[in-house]
């Protein structure tokens, strides 16, 4: 899918919302995701060691930030694989029919997989598709009154004097609009573009319109990086636990840069150095 905007400006520049934007992460998964997955996957008697997993998939390695179905199978693959589990005679199932739909939908949220189960789609579907409206339904009721980051606003403020800002995220559309409407800062944006518009990679393609290095992506988590890079445009990373000092950095230095074309090069790959170091790949704990 291609989205569309008016373009105002000679630069385009990208803002993913959760844990980028937003101190937001932490509540929604911890509070919000795990206790659904939980219920929703009878996992209470391993429920420790599925919360390890699903924190370190969505929050602590290079999986933060993907979209929350591939997130749930990655978190039940690595409950499989754990020996504690296994040796407390839980077998852990994974959803073959969500792995299936996950290959052949690219609008990856609740609208696309209701409609699938409506027509009849599998039992384990129809499963994922109440885990994910309990999960949308906790958020509702419980993130509220989580403030951006400081130095966001300035940094959207400046930004959109000479950019075309768009709202690039995995979150649903609903629950975007309500925290930008919510915080003031949907005035600095053209668009937002949620989980059921398009993937970061789609929505980032409007990269299209715009010179080489005219394009610029901000955002916390690898998944981020891989939309910027699959649309030749530049990345500014939000490093995980370093939040303030990441939107301090892009205050003081990074929007200049990026404006007067010296982003490219050192710059980048300097940065792209230092956040690979954030995430690891492996989880802290032995697997089989």
């Amino acid at each position: 899918m291609t989205v569309e905007i008016e373009s105002k400006h000679k630069f385009l520049v990208g803002i993913d919302s959760d844990g980028c934007a937003f101190d937001t992460m932490e509540i929604k998964h911890k509070e919000c995701f795990i206790p659904n997955t939980i219920n929703s996957y009878d996992l209470q008697a391993v429920s420790k060691y599925a919360r390890e997993a699903a924190e370190f998939v969505n929050l602590y390695s290079k999986s933060r930030g993907i979209n929350r179905f591939p997130a749930l199978v990655e978190t039940l693959e690595w409950l499989q694989r754990r020996p504690e589990v296994k040796a407390r005679g839980v077998t852990i199932e994974i959803p073959q029919a969500l792995v299936d739909w996950m290959a052949s939908e690219t609008k990856l949220g609740n609208p696309a997989l209701a409609k699938l189960v409506e027509s009849g789609g599998d039992p384990e579907l129809r499963r994922a598709l109440e885990w994910s409206t309990a999960v949308n339904d906790t958020v509702a009721r419980f993130v509220r009154g989580v403030p951006p980051f400081p130095k966001v606003r300035e940094c959207l403020e400046r930004m959109a004097e000479q950019a075309d800002l768009i709202v690039c995220s995995a979150t649903p559309n609903d629950a975007l609009r309500r925290e930008w409407d919510e915080h003031g800062l949907a005035q600095y944006v053209t668009a937002i573009c949620g989980q059921e518009t398009a993937s970061k990679k789609e929505s980032l393609a409007l990269a299209k319109n715009y010179a080489a290095y005219h394009t610029l992506m901000i955002g916390d988590a690898p998944g981020d990086y891989n939309a910027a890079k699959a649309n030749d445009a530049l990345f500014y990373p939000i490093n995980p636990g370093a939040e303030e000092a990441s939107w301090q950095r892009l205050f003081d230095e990074g929007i200049e840069r990026f404006f007067a074309g010296t982003f490219a090069g050192d710059y980048q790959t300097r940065l792209l150095a230092e956040f690979d170091t954030y995430l690891p790949e492996s989880p802290p704990w032995p697997v089989d």
